[in-house]
Parts: C-alpha cells; structure tokens; sequence
C-alpha cells in the first residue's frame, strides 16, 4: 500500500472554507477534531490495497445530533464525508480519497436498549460485534453475524456484512431492522421500526444497508436477535478432492439440513492454519461444520447425516471439537486465516477479493478457481462461507506479480458473474469493485445514480466509492 499525501487536498478558496469549516467545528467538538498528521494518516486507509486517501481533519462525536452539525457543516462548506468505523474495510470504503472530513464513529459504542422479549436491541454505530456479544451473554440471546474481524456495526451495516452464520441467520440485510441516518444536508431521519414486518412505504432500511457510507451516515442501528442454541456441535471432516467438499455442501443445503455453519478452507489454507495457529489438521480441502439444535440428539441427527453426504464424496470422517474451550480455539484459527495466509510471505502485498454464485454451481467456481491458481507465479489462499455459495481468494504478490493477481481477481469475477452470480458476497465494492456494478447490474446501476444525486446531489458523501453519479 503506497503513502498517502501529506499535503492538505485544498487550496486557495478551498482552503479557506476549510479552515472556516475548522473553527465552526472546534466550537463544536474541541480537542475531538483532529488535524494531526499521525491520525489522518491512520484514518486514510482500512486493511485493502487500494492506493491511501488522506483525510483532512477527524471528527469523533459522540451523538447523532453531533453528527448531524458536521454533516450541516460539511455542506456549508462543500467538504467531502467519509464515515470510519474499525477500519477493517477490504475494498478501499474508508478511504478519503478527495480530503475532507473523516467521521470516527466508535466513540458512539452505547447499547442503547436490548429486549429479550421482542429479541431485539438498538445500539450506536461504534459498538463492535464482540462488544454487543458479551453484553448479551447472560441473557441467552446472541448476534450472530461474525465478518472475521472485530468490525464496528455501523460499518457492517454500511457494507451489508455477514460472515460464517450467515447460512442459518442470515447477513446484515436481514437483521436490521431499523436505522437512524444522518443526510448529506444534516437531517436525520430513522426507517423501519421495531415490528417484524411492514408494508407500509418504500423500504429506505434496506436502502442504506449497503450503501457504503455514500448516501447518509448511520449512526444507531436496530438489530434481530436470537436465541443461544441449547447444543452445539463442532465437526471437521477433510476430502480427497475440492470438488467432493463443495458438493457435500451442496446436497447438504439442498435438502435443508439446518447447518449454523459450513466453511470450506482449501489445502493451502489449512497447511498456512496448521503454521499460524499450531493446529496439525490434515492438510487437505477441508469443512468446518457447526450445528445448533434444541438438544444433543437432534444435533447428532444433523451431524450424522451430514456426515454421509461427505463420505459419499470423498470425506475421510468428521473429526469432533466437544469441548467449548476445543471450539472455540477452532473458530478462533479459522477466523485468523487471513492473518495466518499473510504469514505464508511476509512483506508480500495481499489481494483479497470474494465472488458469490448459486449453490448448484459453486463446485464448478471453486474447482475453476483453484486450477487457474495453480497456474499463477503467486501463492493463493481459498476459504468460503459455502453454505450460501460465497468464497474469498487471497492473492500475495512481489510488485512484479501485481499485474498477474489483478488480472485473476478479473478473471475470478467475470466467471462468478457469467454464472448468475455477484462481484462480493460481502466486501463490498468500495473503490476496488466499482468497475463490476456495470456488467453485474446492466441498466439498474443508472437507477443507482439516479438515487445517489437524489440523496446527494454534491457528491460528497464518500465520494468516489461504489457510483460516480
């Protein structure tokens, strides 16, 4: 990843209604508006290999309200807004890629209400997954989404994030229930509400769930809970081919097995796990099961039979994890895979990029994929969410094979797409998959814009990122 510019990005007029927009939010923040170097910097860039943006000042509020008086301020002053949450981003979202002013949403990290008897709760935008986990803990319910990292809700609201449940309990679009929003012009407004289902108006929840931080600014979320399941099964199973564990999951969800998890990691991620996190896993095309049910029976059913697709493809048996501390350590390895695949070349540059297709041809999409990296000059990692037919790709590279790696991860989406499938099942497209939305939504994406100028008509929510209106 390169530097960013030290330089402020205005100049002459510019320049001076920043530093207008600078005093106006110095009375309005104090010392929580920052224009040191070191913190723009940290705030010009999440964990992708797009090329750093470098914001001009950081806000860190604490309110909705405070929120609304910087977005008010930023379109006095026409000052662009990025939102920045954990910045664990994959796609360039956090970026500030034409200055302006970065939007440090974590101070607002309050659990606002929780209610085990609607099972739902409302937090602010900075509260992390974990953080609303262990809050619920005791109260047997849980929020099951889980993107890997230890990401804000905000930002996987704003990304429409999902993660190793999502087979069971879905992705962020389908636990949000309701929002509040901040405008381009500073108004605030809150979609959906509190009930399960509605008819009433245009669903705007749904709208800003994805949007990426380009159309509004979340800031409270309201949230679907669930109940902790009363037994819980862990299961790896290794196979002699790709193939054979790709279609094991497939005829697992085909006949509506109810998985909580199915995670496939290919030999090269295994080999990296086994070296990261001191695990001695067969290194083969390996799945990670997990199963949730109402009693130990009824988990041992799902296993069981699940464990005779895999055998009829090749599975070499379900090797059991039975204790939480043995489970946990499991998830833990498997949710390191990035890390432990970034350990296999140390200093190389890293390419992530995921596709999702149809169940019925995942098999085929893998199967592809693997071959046209064994042809590659560089190593690469595979692992996937494959109960919903989403897998990730990570590509490490010397500067002289970038060009190679991008052009897979090209290649990898036009496949993906040619079989009726999308460019991200849940990075987002940020600034790295903009030039997909085309071949992926044809006529739809000038509906897109047709949105975007509505709700920011001066582009300077996040600009530059998923549309250029």
């Amino acid at each position: 990843m390169s530097e960013p510019a030290n330089a402020p990005s205005f100049t002459g007029n510019a320049a001076s209604a920043l530093d207008s927009a600078l005093t106006q939010l110095q009375s309005l923040l104090g010392k929580r508006v920052i224009t040191a170097l070191a913190i723009r910097e940290h705030h010009s860039h999440g964990e992708s290999t797009q090329a750093p943006g470098l914001p001009d000042l950081v806000c860190f509020p604490e309110t909705t309200d405070e929120v609304s008086r910087i977005a008010a301020i930023s379109a006095q002053f026409g000052l662009p807004i990025v939102p920045f949450g954990a910045g664990t981003s994959l796609e360039g979202h956090v970026h500030a890629t034409r200055g302006g002013i970065s939007i440090n949403m974590t101070r607002m990290n309050r659990i606002l209400r929780v209610s085990v008897d609607d099972m739902d709760a409302t937090v602010e935008a900075g509260v992390t997954r974990t953080q609303l986990a262990t809050t619920l803990e005791s109260r047997g319910v849980t929020f099951f989404i889980d993107p890997g990292a230890d990401a804000t809700l905000g930002g996987m609201a704003s990304t429409r994030a999902s993660g190793t449940t999502a087979v069971r309990y879905g992705t962020m679009r389908e636990n949000v229930l309701g929002l509040t929003v901040v405008l381009a012009d500073g108004r605030i407004i809150h979609t959906g509400s509190r009930a399960r289902k509605s008819s009433a108006g245009y669903d705007l929840t749904r709208l800003f769930v994805g949007a990426e931080g380009t159309l509004g600014i979340i800031t409270e979320i309201t949230l679907r809970l669930h109940p902790l399941p009363e037994a819980t099964g862990v299961a790896l199973c290794a196979f002699s081919t790709i193939a054979g564990a790709v279609q094991t999951v497939s005829e697992c969800i085909q006949i509506g097995l109810p998985l909580a998890r199915i995670e496939f990691m290919d030999d090269r991620l295994v080999d990296a796990i086994n070296r990261y996190s001191h695990l001695d896993l067969p290194v083969k095309p390996t799945l990670l099961f997990e199963f949730h049910g109402m009693s130990e029976t009824s988990v041992a059913e799902t296993a069981h039979l699940a464990e005779q697709f895999a055998l009829e493809h090749g599975g070499l048996g379900f090797a059991w994890e039975t204790t939480p501390a043995g489970r946990e350590r499991l998830w833990k390895a498997r949710h390191d895979a990035y890390y432990a695949s970034r350990a296999l070349q140390p200093g190389a540059g890293a390419l992530t990029t995921d596709v999702c297709v149809p169940i019925s041809c995942l098999a085929e999409c893998i199967t592809a994929t693997r071959a046209d990296l064994d042809n590659a000059s560089f190593q690469a990692t595979i692992v996937g969410h494959v109960g919903d037919g989403n897998f990730h790709v990570l590509c490490l590279f010397t500067p002289l094979q970038a060009a190679e790696a991008e052009a897979f991860a090209g290649r990898l989406v036009e496949h993906a797409i040619d079989l009726g499938g999308t460019c991200s099942g849940e990075h987002g497209v940020g600034l790295g998959k903009k030039k997909y939305l085309k071949a992926e939504h044809g006529e739809a994406l000038e509906v897109m814009r047709l949105i975007k100028r509505a709700l920011d008509p001066d582009n300077r929510m996040n600009p530059g990122k998923m549309i250029d209106p």
